[in-house]
């Protein structure tokens, strides 16, 4: 559609938008004074191609008339043709005395807004004073409808947040607005006696809604009398609503992301009016099939897609009004890794129907915290973070309470699937034990908890202060367990992987994990969420030194990252229908590879043994030669990202297939580890397509194994013990790990609890112990 005939339209529907003649009620004021026509011409030609910019421009017959005055030779009549053509457009006044203080008045033109929508004014300025700063609005109406605690942090640990905002504050807060200070605007008033700024409003309700404006040029600049804001009522008319049709690849109803843009880019709802379910900090929203949003009339651009696995795409949408509108959608996959799977392993059972594949899950995923806000409520509930979980298709989302609103939280813990999960969708709510006393040995992610409450204790407070009696206690119950955000405080400088610098163990990743590897109380480490080297050169060492931790991804969620759940994922092998209890059981069986989405390794198998499988243990009589097989496939777009290309690895995103790249080709390569190191390498094409990939690997003692396309995909570890023996691949890798205990123990022990201390030392006593004996009996440096 022309934007002739949309303007055509537009008018006909909404004839209350036209500027309209001054009234008695209005306190308008012409600038008397001449002002040098040269900069006055220039400011408004300024001012009308950013009106053309921003979809509401100047009339053509006042286009005409300001085209006169800009070459009229009597420049105080030039300068009253162009006052009488602005001042229709002028929701607002202002008049900034020579003391420099700030008037407000009510303007000519009738204050008509649009639900859920932006409209865009004039306002006019009589600036005596010659003042060069900045014009800034405010109004109480559009403060935050959210309070996310601490302004110094932008959230708090605090488990039980003040309610600072209440529901009559988010129903009086219906209004956003801003200054549009960009191009071809300049930020700053130009100190001209006469100039015209833009004013944009933001309505989130339809109806008769009054707004108090007011304006200042700095501290200080109010008037004295408080007539430094003007009380405008506002008709707010009703926007369209728009119906969403989301269909999956199957043709099947689903939930889906949306990305909805007007040309001038700015996104839709308002992120500064959202409560749940859409997220203030994302500029997506979540819908369903059959679900709908209201836009105002107007043209729109909307990107869709469900996540990493899904192809991105985008449609153009007219808005006309008093016209209901669809947005049709059907959702194209380029994999389903879990339509990808192999046979079932030997030796299973299927109850129900069977569907072998990998499914995807993420496990670290807050409803509290961090860009999460502490009011109007303490987080969000569970149907707000089930929308986004199936908006990001994944298969599984452990939804973890931690400190933040941990007492209004813990109360959706039911120690079994979340009710609104579905057939093909999974949410349960676990706990991460973060905020806590122990939190400075490493936050810990407890999944499949029976019981959320450690035994003696009644408040947060109570709590172990170190991590293994809390891991002891979740094993015990049949949680699987591991740390979160591995990599904080194991910071190195180098990017080499492995490496030998020690970190200074002095964060909340996996910190303590060198310890508690030992006493057997260690499921898993997590991936995906902190730079590749800095999570995996602790988990490569004690591999080498014979330990079978399993690696998973996560995200969380929205704290290291907020985009999106499920940017760090796990993708578990199941043979049955999909069950929490059986995909949680493969991350601590290792049948399971970590990946941003944009990779995937799958059906990894050494000499037929699939990863997972009777321990992942391929026993081999004498030193030979295996046969490394997998299912590979990665997407790039063509166009290399050089924004994610030029940052260094300690940069977020951390993972992603980007890194990966080869040149500006779309290869990337697929990577052989044997204990740490790269024995063999292929390049695959990231377009899609699954392929077959082969190597064959010698082992000349025993080891493990396993496969990586670096920084996006990375397979658990199958080991290969030869004449029975342990893995014990490095001498220098068991040395690092003895060293890493007393590093660790220097760190942690003033932070233990006087009466825990001698039972931690204890332990580290036995970490050392074991470590020492790993370093004798290992014959490889």
């Amino acid at each position: 559609m022309s934007r002739c005939l949309f303007m055509w339209l537009f008018l006909l529907f909404f004839p209350c938008l036209l500027p309209t003649p001054a009234t008695a009620q209005h306190d308008h004021h012409q600038v008397e004074k001449t002002v040098e026509l040269q900069p006055l011409t220039a400011q408004v030609k300024r001012l009308v191609e950013a009106m053309e910019y921003l979809g509401e421009p100047i009339s053509p017959p006042d286009l005409q008339v300001l085209e006169k005055a800009f070459h009229d030779s009597n420049t105080a009549r030039a300068q009253t043709q162009i006052q009488e053509v602005l001042d229709k457009y002028c929701l607002l006044e202002i008049h900034i005395n020579p003391e420099s203080r700030v008037k407000v008045d009510q303007g000519l033109t009738k204050p008509v807004l649009s639900e859920q929508g932006w409209r865009t004014y004039l306002v006019k300025v009589r600036n005596e004073a010659g003042v060069t700063a900045q014009l800034k609005a405010e109004s109480p109406h559009a403060l935050p409808v959210y309070a996310r605690g601490n302004n110094d942090i932008k959230f708090s640990f605090d488990s039980r947040p003040q309610q600072t905002i209440t529901a009559y504050d988010v129903a009086n807060r219906w209004l956003d607005l801003s200054m549009y200070d960009k191009p071809p605007l300049r930020p700053q008033l130009s100190g001209l006696e006469l100039e015209y700024r833009i004013i944009q409003l933001y309505s989130r309700d339809a109806g008769k809604r009054e707004a108090k404006i007011s304006f200042n040029v700095g501290q200080g600049t109010q008037d004295i009398g408080f007539r430094n804001d003007a009380d405008i009522l506002f008709t707010c008319q009703p926007s369209q609503e728009v119906k969403f049709q989301v269909l999956d690849e199957y043709g099947q109803p689903t939930t889906a992301s949306f990305l909805i843009q007007d040309p001038q880019g700015r996104i839709y709802p308002s992120r500064a009016k959202r409560l749940a379910p859409d997220f203030n900090f994302h500029p997506q929203i979540y819908r369903a099939h059959g679900e709908s949003i209201r836009l105002p009339a107007g043209e729109y651009n909307i990107k869709y897609t469900r996540g990493p696995e899904y192809i991105e795409k985008q449609q153009r949408l007219t808005v006309l009004p008093g016209q209901p509108q669809t947005i049709n959608v059907r959702l194209e996959r380029w994999i389903d890794p879990s339509k990808v799977g192999a046979a079932a392993r030997p030796g299973t059972t299927r109850k129900g129907p069977s569907r072998p594949g990998w499914y995807s899950g993420d496990h670290h995923i807050h409803a509290a915290g961090c860009m999460h806000y502490e009011s109007p409520t303490e987080g969000v509930l569970p149907q707000d973070m089930m929308r986004h979980i199936l908006g990001e298709a994944l298969h599984v989302g452990s939804v973890l309470t931690w400190g933040p609103g941990y007492y209004y939280q813990k109360q959706f813990f039911e120690a079994k699937d979340n009710a609104l999960s579905t057939e093909n969708t999974l949410m349960r709510y676990d706990l991460e034990v973060s905020g806590f006393p122990s939190s400075h040995s490493g936050h810990l992610v407890l999944l499949r908890l029976i019981e959320q409450n450690y035994p003696g204790t009644k408040v947060l407070e109570d709590w172990p202060t170190w991590d293994l009696p809390v891991l002891q206690w979740a094993k015990k119950q049949g949680a699987v367990v591991g740390f979160a955000h591995s990599g904080w405080g194991l910071e190195v400088k180098t990017s080499q992987l492995p490496h030998f610098d020690m970190p200074k163990f002095d964060g909340i990743g996996a910190n303590e994990y060198i310890v508690d590897v030992t006493h057997d109380a260690v499921d898993f480490i997590s991936t995906v969420d902190t730079p590749s080297v800095w999570e995996l050169n602790i988990w490569y060492h004690t591999l080498n030194c014979g330990f079978r931790t399993r690696i998973s991804g996560e995200t969380d969620f929205p704290c290291i990252y907020g985009e999106r759940v499920g940017l760090g994922r796990s993708y578990v092998q199941l043979d049955d229908q999909l069950n929490y209890d059986a995909w949680v059981e493969g991350i601590r069986q290792g049948r399971a590879y970590v990946s941003d989405g944009k990779s995937h390794l799958m059906d990894f198998q050494v000499n037929d043994l699939p990863v997972g499988t009777n321990g992942s243990e391929l026993k081999l009589g004498k030193p030979a030669k295996v046969r490394v097989t997998a299912r590979v496939a990665a997407r790039l777009d063509e166009k290399p990202n050089e924004e994610i290309r030029k940052r260094s690895y300690d940069k977020q995103p951390y993972w992603d297939l980007e890194r990966a790249r080869k040149g500006d080709t779309r290869e990337v390569p697929v990577e052989v580890v044997v204990n740490g190191k790269v024995v063999a390498t292929k390049s695959i094409v990231a377009d899609g397509t699954v392929r077959d990939i082969a190597f064959e690997v010698p082992i000349e003692r025993s080891s493990w194994v396993a496969l990586r396309i670096l920084p996006s995909s990375h397979t658990n570890p199958v080991f290969i013990t030869v004449n029975d023996k342990p893995v014990r691949a490095s001498r220098k890798s068991a040395d690092w790990c003895a060293r890493a205990v007393d590093q660790c123990w220097g760190q942690k022990e003033p932070q233990i609890a006087a009466h825990e201390r001698e039972a931690a030392r204890k332990a580290y006593e036995h970490a050392r112990h074991t470590y020492h004996q790993i370093l004798a009996e290992s014959e490889v440096d």
